[in-house]
C-alpha cells in the first residue's frame, strides 16, 4: 500500500474531512496611469520654492536619544570599509574615489550607500574611535552632494526613512566630531529630512518603501524633534501602510522572503527606537513584528537560510538569524499561512516549503514569478530540491534576459504545461493572466504531513487544472508526490495531446544518476545522504540547470525532468523521494 493509500484509509476510518481553503489573488492591477503620473508630479514638486519653504524650521541642538540597532552587521563588509573600500553584493568601490552624485552605480549598491545601512557593518568591525573617522568623512561627502539639493534618489522617502533610522542609531559614529559647523549641518539635514518625510511618506510606492518612510517619521518624532503631533501622524501612517501591505498572518503582500527579511529588520529597529525614547512599544507594532518574524521563518530551510521565491535567493543565514533575534520574538515558523502562502512541512531533519498561493499582484511586487505549486526540500542542512532563485536585492547583478528566465515556471520545481508559464510574464516585466485562484488543504493525521493544492493557471489556455499533492512521512525519510491534470467543468478542451514537464531542480551539491528504465534516479548529496527517486506517468531525464546562490552568483547544477504528453482530459504523474538508510 502506497503512502497516499495509507493516508486515505486512515482519513476514512477516522471520518476526517480536511476542509479546503480558496486563496484568490488580490488586486491584480499594477499602478494606474494616473498613479504613475501623480508620483512623477510629486517628485518634480520637490524642486519648487514652496517645498523648500516647507523644509525650513528649527535646527535641533542634539538628539533626544540614541537607539540601539538590534540587528548585527556584516563584519567583513565593515573591515573592508576600514581598509578604504565599499564591499556589497559583489561590488567594490574605493572610498577615496566615491562621489555620491555619480550615476551608473548598481541599484542595490546605490541604496546601500544612500540609506547609510553600511554604518551597521562598520560598527560590527570597529569601535566608535576607529569607525568615526571613516563614517564622518562619508557623511561630509553626502552633505556636499545632497544637503541642499532635493532630488532622487537621495531624497526618496523610503531612503530618508532608513537614513533616519541609521543616522540616529549610529550617532556616536557620525556626531562625535568637535567641528560644530559639521555637527550643525548634519542635524539641520536630519531635521529637513524629517519634514520632507512628513509630506512625502504617503506618496512613496506602497509596500515596504512606504513602511520604511513612516518608520522614519516615527523615529524623528521620538529621537530628533517633532513631539506628540508628529508621533501621532507617524503611527497613523505606519498603521495604514501595514494594513494595506501585510497580510493578517504577518507576510508581506509581495510574498517576497527577501522583502520580508527587510521588513523584520526595519520593525525591529523601530521597536528599539521606542525603547530608547522611553515609550511603550505599541501593541499593534509588537504583534506585527512577531507575526512577520514567524512568516519569515516559514520560508527557511534546514540550513536556516531563505528558500528562493519571487526573485530572491537564500540570502545569508547570519542575516536571517540576526533579524529574527533582533525582533525579540521567540516564535516557531508560521504553520498555517493564509496570504503569505508558503506551506512548511517539517518532519525530523527534513523540511519542505511549498508555494500554495497565487503570485503577488503587480502592485505589490515588480518582478513577481510564476512559481505556483513549486517546492523546495532539504535534508538537514543540505538542500536537495530547489528553485533556480533570483538576484534578491542585488539588482543589476545578472543580465536582464537571465533575470526574466528565472521568473518563469520552468525555473521552479513544479509542472509546466505546453511549455507555458502558469502565469503570463509580459515583455515589460509585469505579470499577466494566469493563476487567479488556488484551492488548498492541509492535514497532519497520524503524524504524516499532507498538503494538497490546485491552481487554475492553465485553465484558460488548455482547459486543465493542475493539482499537486505532497506527503511527508513522520520520520522525514519519504516524500511522495502526485501531479494531477484534470478537466475544468464547463470548459472546452483541446482535442490533441499536450506536452508536460515536471521539473525538480537540484542543489549544486547533488549528483544525479538516472536508472536504465527511465523511471528513477539516485541522488547523492556531497558530504550528505543518498535519496532514491522514482516516478510513473512519464519518462525521466536529467538536464542542465542553474541555481543562484546567496551572493547572487549563478552556479551550474542539474534538474530531473519527468516529460510526456497528457491527453485532453488530463492524467496523473506520481513520484517519490526516499532516503536510503
Amino acid at each position: 500500500m502506497s503512502l497516499f493509500e495509507q493516508v486515505e484509509a486512515e482519513a476514512e476510518e477516522q471520518e476526517i474531512a480536511p476542509g479546503k481553503r480558496l486563496i484568490r489573488v488580490g488586486d491584480d492591477r499594477g499602478l494606474s496611469l494616473f498613479e504613475r503620473l501623480n508620483y512623477r508630479l510629486h517628485r518634480l514638486a520637490w524642486r519648487t520654492p514652496l517645498h523648500k519653504l516647507r523644509l525650513r524650521g528649527r535646527v535641533p541642538l542634539r538628539l533626544l536619544a540614541v537607539p540601539k540597532d538590534p540587528v548585527a552587521g556584516d563584519r567583513a563588509a565593515g573591515e573592508a570599509l576600514l581598509d578604504g573600500r565599499f564591499l556589497h553584493n559583489g561590488t567594490e568601490i574605493s572610498i577615496e574615489r566615491l562621489d555620491f552624485s555619480t550615476l551608473g552605480l548598481p541599484q542595490d549598491f546605490s541604496l546601500y550607500l544612500q540609506s547609510f545601512a553600511w554604518l551597521r557593518d562598520l560598527a560590527a568591525a570597529a569601535s566608535r574611535e576607529r569607525g568615526a573617522k571613516v563614517a564622518e568623512g562619508l557623511v561630509r561627502k553626502w552633505l556636499a552632494a545632497f544637503d541642499e539639493e532635493v532630488c532622487e534618489p537621495a531624497w526618496r522617502a523610503d531612503l530618508w526613512g532608513r537614513r533616519i533610522l541609521f543616522w540616529t542609531a549610529y550617532a556616536p559614529y557620525i556626531l562625535s566630531s568637535r567641528d560644530l559647523v559639521y555637527r550643525s549641518r548634519l542635524l539641520h539635514a536630519l531635521a529637513r529630512g524629517a519634514r520632507h518625510l512628513d509630506r512625502t511618506a504617503d506618496k512613496v510606492l506602497p509596500g515596504l518603501p512606504r513602511i520604511m518612510a513612516w518608520s522614519g517619521v516615527i523615529t524623528a518624532a521620538l529621537v530628533v524633534q517633532g513631539g506628540p503631533a508628529r508621533l501621532r501622524t507617524g503611527e497613523a501612517g505606519l498603521m495604514r501602510a501595514l494594513s494595506t501591505s501585510v497580510h493578517d498572518d504577518g507576510g508581506l503582500a509581495s510574498r517576497s522572503p527577501t522583502e520580508q527579511l527587510a521588513l523584520v529588520e526595519t520593525l525591529a529597529q523601530l521597536r528599539a527606537v521606542y525603547i530608547a525614547g522611553r515609550r511603550d512599544v505599541p501593541e499593534w507594532l509588537s504583534e506585527t513584528l512577531v507575526s512577520a518574524a514567524a512568516a519569515l521563518l516559514a520560508a527557511t530551510l534546514g540550513d536556516e537560510a531563505l528558500s528562493s521565491w519571487q526573485g530572491g535567493h537564500m540570502a545569508s543565514r547570519r542575516r536571517v538569524l540576526a533579524a529574527v533575534d533582533a525582533s525579540g520574538a521567540d516564535v516557531p515558523p508560521l504553520r498555517r499561512p493564509r496570504g503569505w502562502g508558503y506551506q512548511r512541512l517539517q518532519a525530523k531533519a527534513s523540511i519542505l516549503v511549498f508555494d500554495a498561493a497565487p503570485p503577488p499582484p503587480p502592485r505589490a511586487l515588480i518582478g513577481g514569478c510564476a512559481s505556483t505549486l513549486a517546492f523546495e526540500f532539504s535534508d538537514g542542512a543540505n538542500r536537495l530540491i530547489v528553485n533556480c532563485g533570483g538576484v534578491g536585492e542585488a539588482k543589476g547583478a545578472l543580465p536582464d534576459s537571465l533575470v526574466h528566465a528565472l521568473r518563469t515556471t520552468a525555473a521552479h520545481s513544479t509542472l509546466t504545461l505546453g511549455d507555458r508559464n502558469s502565469t503570463a510574464i509580459h515583455e515589460d516585466g509585469s505579470l499577466g493572466k494566469g493563476v487567479a485562484e488556488v484551492e488548498m488543504s492541509r492535514d497532519e493525521t497520524g503524524g504524516i504531513l499532507r498538503v494538497e493544492a490546485s491552481h487554475d493557471g492553465y485553465m484558460r489556455r488548455f482547459g486543465l487544472i493542475h493539482e499537486r499533492r505532497l506527503l511527508l512521512s513522520s520520520d522525514g525519510l519519504q516524500l511522495t508526490g502526485e501531479d494531477r491534470l484534470y478537466g475544468a467543468a464547463r470548459r472546452r478542451r483541446r482535442s490533441q495531446n499536450i506536452p508536460f514537464a515536471v521539473r525538480f531542480h537540484l542543489a549544486p551539491s547533488v549528483e544525479a544518476t538516472t536508472t536504465a528504465d527511465g523511471q528513477g534516479a539516485l541522488l547523492r548529496i556531497r558530504g550528505g545522504g543518498v535519496w532514491q527517486f522514482r516516478c510513473r506517468g512519464g519518462l525521466l531525464s536529467t538536464e542542465d540547470s542553474l541555481w543562484v546562490d546567496g551572493h547572487a552568483r549563478p552556479r551550474a547544477t542539474l534538474q530531473l525532468v519527468i516529460g510526456g504528453q497528457t491527453p485532453p482530459e488530463g492524467m496523473t504523474i506520481s513520484w517519490e523521494l526516499k532516503r536510503a538508510r
